[in-house]
């Protein structure tokens, strides 16, 4: 096995338990949120746009149907705001998952002696 350069190296020792169980907590809500956000957007989508317009045209906005509206328009919008919500708390779980990686660098794994 080629010996790695230092630029090459990986940042944390994924094979380390610790490291590993934070790498599945960032995941789990990553994967968690987005979960969420499909099911938002396949409401505004499908339910507003397609499956509850017949009630949702008894409202107006801007003079048109609400059921039209959301068909047209309301779920791209949607489609866009779920984006910005995925990047800003993506941005943040970047942020605590680097801290918690930071800490678990700063602190060494235990090393079990009483085999």
């Amino acid at each position: 096995m080629a010996k790695l350069e230092p630029a090459q190296r990986p940042l944390v020792d994924v094979t380390d338990p610790r490291v590993a169980a934070a790498i599945d907590r960032y995941w789990s809500r990553n994967i968690r949120l987005m979960c969420v956000l499909l099911v938002i957007w396949a409401i505004a989508g499908l339910g507003c746009g397609i499956l509850f317009a017949d009630t949702l045209n008894h409202f107006r906005v801007g003079g048109f149907p609400l059921g039209f509206w959301f068909a047209q328009q309301g779920s791209i919008l949607v489609f866009v705001a779920l984006i910005l919500v995925y990047a800003l708390a993506l941005n943040r779980f970047d942020a605590d998952h680097q801290r918690e990686l930071d800490l678990l660098r700063a602190t060494p794994a235990r090393q079990d002696t009483d085999r």
